[in-house]
């Protein structure tokens, strides 16, 4: 698995919806995780969009 750089899972976190980054200090523990939910499935959807990071070493193949 490929680390993510802390800049674009930062920039993935401003886009999360500002109703679950402002959740998260709600004093009612049932909108806390639910925040905490959709947060952690906007970095998943990040994570599966990030693109590919290539190494400028390997030779490219015709396919």
């Amino acid at each position: 698995m490929i680390q993510p750089d802390s800049l674009w899972l930062a920039q993935s976190l401003l886009n999360a919806p500002g109703w679950a980054r402002v959740a998260l200090t709600a004093p009612n523990e049932r909108l806390r995780a639910q925040a905490a939910v959709e947060l952690a499935q906007t970095i998943i959807v990040a994570l599966e969009r990030q693109p590919p990071i290539y190494d400028g070493r390997q030779m490219a193949l015709p396919l």
